[in-house]
């Protein structure tokens, strides 16, 4: 049954978090790093847009004090005299603004997308430096959720909060400094007002914020939850398995509409109440002001403008700009927890630990002169070394690649505390076949996944061609080593670009003569578009022993002097196997080979035959030898051709 980790009980309050001001911190510098003129370009528009939007309220009290002035007279004409000039400098400011808001959308709208793409650009680079071992250990739902949900709310960070928050601030220190020019006994008023709206935004803005937080959490939990679902929906099927992957989804569904619907109930009271604080505010300083001005109170104000109409009106408006803009800000909160939410997540990721790599030997193309000297080439000859500078005396020395595997004495365990292998030596001769066999279980596969270094041992040494493997940088290390898993994986492409895999540099000439090497050939031709034939979803329009094949293919244009085969042919027909094998045995000739075999019938041939047992080598020799001492070996082949 499907448990998350993050759920809790209907009903239960989630802890407190705070705004982490730290993540805020390193998104900006990320932002004004990417951007460091079109952000501060954007910014200048915002501000500008902010300040023009705050001049009404000053042109308001001057129209309204000039109506004043001249309503006794009725001389219009003189009045205009002072309004006209004003209007027309309100028109060149509000053309300015329009402009200003075109090119601030335009920025924004480019350096958002920008922001986005680097972002994930930065996220799967990182991720490639990533070990095995996390992939391993985390869902891969949850780590496409990065990529989509969690980048999407930075898209509403950047975009829409921190605009709405820069314009909402300079707009509020305008009015704020115009109503305290103009009158502060009602600046004062106004500000009480506030105080309580910000005690009502952070008791419910606050709630709100931490059912976002586990909103995220629940998000990334139902794509990993659907994602396991899809890749195992035939064995969903296979075993009636339905009803109770329903219970389990709805579990992990209840879970996100519970955190989605408080976190939203939340975000919807905020604004309404915020609002409707702002016209009671209204209604509180028109009456408070109209009590004052009957009253004849002396207006305390840097203006040194007595308290009338020409100052009420005006601050009227600016009380609904202030509290409006009061609201516009409270309303980002939430935007910001998400997205705060969402980048803790993406850093979580861009901040694990690289892969380990020390290695300093490489894989170079050589020559051979004719006193056996080892030359480094500087184009493709065939022919591979190991280039060993020596830090000691600056020297550099090249061994020729041969494909000479030893691993001597070697302790590992994927947990620490937990050993899986015990004191395992192997020894792999160039062009030797060395077969793993043994119970599931038994430590085959730990074993090759040490060789190409996707985990490092912890006692022990392995030596290619006489090289610590430690040393060996593990891309080159990797590249001499062709690989065929049981689990096969095909990209979207063409079945030509799936085999071109195994080397990029490949013609089509040479990936065909690779798939005619593994059997495959006769396959792929029959398809609708041949070798054009385009593969999507893993392959699924194809069969698993086809799949298969092209795999077996993939590593033979690769053209690696080490092959390590783990249960290369478990998924193809005894008939397929047949006419496999004559290819594989083409494709291992001159190469040293691992082969993991459950059937085996497909390890007779081998050289050497390794019989493990609960992570120790018990048993070693060629098939004679073994079945001549007739023991587990013996056993299990003279009892059944599969191992179970």
């Amino acid at each position: 049954m499907a448990k998350n980790k993050n759920s809790m009980p209907m009903g239960a309050r989630p802890p407190k978090r705070k705004l982490d001001i730290g993540l805020l911190k390193r998104l900006l510098k990320m932002l004004f790093r990417a951007y460091p003129v079109l952000l501060p370009l954007s910014i200048l528009c915002i501000l500008f847009t902010g300040i023009v939007s705050t001049i009404p309220s000053i042109f308001l009290q001057r129209v309204t004090e000039t109506v004043q002035q001249y309503q006794p007279t009725q001389d219009w004409v003189a009045a205009s005299k002072i309004i006209i000039p004003q209007v027309a400098v309100l028109i060149v400011l509000y053309v300015f603004s329009i402009t200003s808001i075109t090119l601030e959308s335009q920025l924004m709208a480019y350096i958002t997308q920008g922001f986005l793409y680097k972002m994930r650009k930065t996220m799967f680079e990182k991720m490639q430096d990533l070990p095995i071992k996390y992939f391993d250990t985390h869902k891969h739902g949850d780590i496409m959720s990065y990529y989509t949900n969690d980048i999407d709310t930075l898209r509403q960070l950047v975009s829409q909060s921190m605009p709405t928050i820069i314009r909402a601030s300079v707009i509020v220190i305008s009015v704020l400094a115009i109503m305290l020019y103009y009158s502060i006994w009602l600046t004062i008023l106004l500000l009480v007002g506030v105080v309580f709206m910000a005690l009502v935004s952070k008791k419910i803005g606050g709630g709100s914020a931490r059912f976002f937080i586990k909103l995220q959490r629940s998000v990334g939990g139902m794509e990993g939850y659907v994602q396991e679902m899809m890749n195992g929906q035939k064995v969903v099927k296979v075993f009636s398995h339905e009803e109770q992957s329903r219970k389990d989804f709805d579990k992990v569904n209840d879970e996100l509409f519970q955190n989605a619907y408080r976190a939203n109930a939340y975000a919807n009271m905020l604004g309404p109440i915020i609002m409707n604080i702002g016209n009671v505010m209204y209604v509180i300083v028109a009456v408070v002001g109209g009590l004052l001005m009957a009253a004849k109170t002396p207006n305390l104000s840097f203006s040194g403008l007595a308290l009338g109409v020409d100052i009420i009106v005006p601050f009227l408006n600016m009380t609904k700009q202030f509290t409006g803009n009061i609201n516009q800000f409270s309303q980002q909160i939430n935007s910001i927890v998400m997205a705060l939410a969402g980048a803790g997540r993406v850093f979580e990721l861009m901040d694990q630990a690289p892969e380990a790599d020390e290695g300093y030997v490489t894989l170079v193309n050589a020559t051979v002169d004719a006193e056996g000297n080892v030359h480094e080439a500087d184009h493709h000859t065939g022919i591979w070394a190991w280039k060993h500078p020596h830090s000691a005396d600056g020297s550099v020395t090249y061994t020729l690649l041969r494909g000479d595997v030893r691993m001597t004495e070697v302790d590992f365990g994927y947990e620490e505390g937990k050993t899986v292998l015990h004191d395992v030596s192997v020894f792999a001769e160039p062009g030797q076949k060395v077969a793993f066999v043994g119970a599931t279980g038994a430590g085959k596969t730990t074993i090759t996944n040490l060789i190409n270094r996707f985990y490092d041992i912890a006692d022990g040494k392995i030596r290619y061609d006489g090289i610590n493997i430690n040393k060996i940088r593990k891309s080159d290390l990797r590249r001499s080593l062709g690989i065929v898993l049981q689990d096969t994986n095909l990209f979207t492409g063409t079945v030509m670009e799936n085999i071109r895999y195994g080397n990029l540099d490949a013609t089509d000439e040479e990936c065909i003569r690779a798939a005619k090497l593994a059997g495959a050939d006769d396959f792929i031709t029959r398809l609708p578009g041949g070798y054009e034939t385009e593969l999507s979803n893993n392959g699924s329009n194809l069969s698993q022993g086809q799949r298969q094949l092209i795999a077996i293919a993939r590593a033979a244009v690769a053209d690696p002097p080490v092959m390590i085969l783990d249960e290369a042919t478990s998924s193809i027909d005894t008939r397929t196997e047949a006419i496999v094998q004559k290819g594989m045995d083409a494709l291992m000739k001159g190469r040293t080979v691992f082969v993991i075999a459950h059937r085996l019938s497909t390890v007779r041939n081998s050289d050497v035959i390794m019989v493990l047992d609960h992570g120790r080598i018990i048993e070693r020799g060629n098939h004679e030898k073994l079945i001549a001492e007739k023991g587990q070996y013996y056993q299990l082949y003279t009892g059944a051709f599969e191992l179970e």
